[in-house]
């Protein structure tokens, strides 16, 4: 395909639609699939603004952390290993598996037990703004529930075992 193909058919896009993110609400669609749920919010936090994206799936969960801008940031995909019980992780763009974010997307797949593909520019010395981007999206899918919480005698059992 040549780009001036390319660039036309981005030209005849209906520009005209209303986004599909709707800031702290549910997005939808005729055309989405019923197991699709997209949900935006922002919080503001020590005079820095968090913007958050999640699209559930029925198997997995994409989660954007843009920090005072909409850049795409380090990417990284994360899923529950099988038979032993791990996550696994990989950089897709940027970074590597010790840059920011990396070990949240990895707690992320151990709180929901689901694939996690996470994109987020938070800077790689802002350990505290990670650890608060991090609540504040943990508290956001526990709303959301897609973490249930752990009841008491889970926690017991886990502890026994252990």
């Amino acid at each position: 395909m040549a780009s001036n193909e390319f660039d036309g058919r981005i030209l005849k896009m209906d520009l005209q639609r209303e986004p599909l993110c709707i800031v702290e609400g549910k997005a939808t669609d005729e055309h989405m699939d019923d197991d699709v749920q997209i949900t935006c919010f922002t919080e503001d936090v020590h005079d820095i603004t968090l913007h958050f994206q999640i699209v559930h799936l029925s198997k997995q969960i994409y989660a954007w952390i843009g920090c005072n801008n909409a850049k795409f940031g380090h990417f990284y995909a994360a899923i529950p290993t099988r038979p032993s019980n791990t996550v696994s992780v990989t950089s897709l763009l940027k970074g590597d598996a010790n840059n920011t974010g990396s070990s949240m997307a990895r707690r992320l797949v151990m709180k929901t037990g689901l694939s996690i593909v996470l994109a987020c520019n938070i800077p790689n010395d802002s350990p505290i703004l990670e650890a608060t981007a991090e609540r504040k999206l943990i508290e956001k899918l526990r709303s959301l529930g897609y973490i249930t919480p752990v009841s008491s005698t889970s926690l017991d059992k886990e502890t026994m075992s252990s």
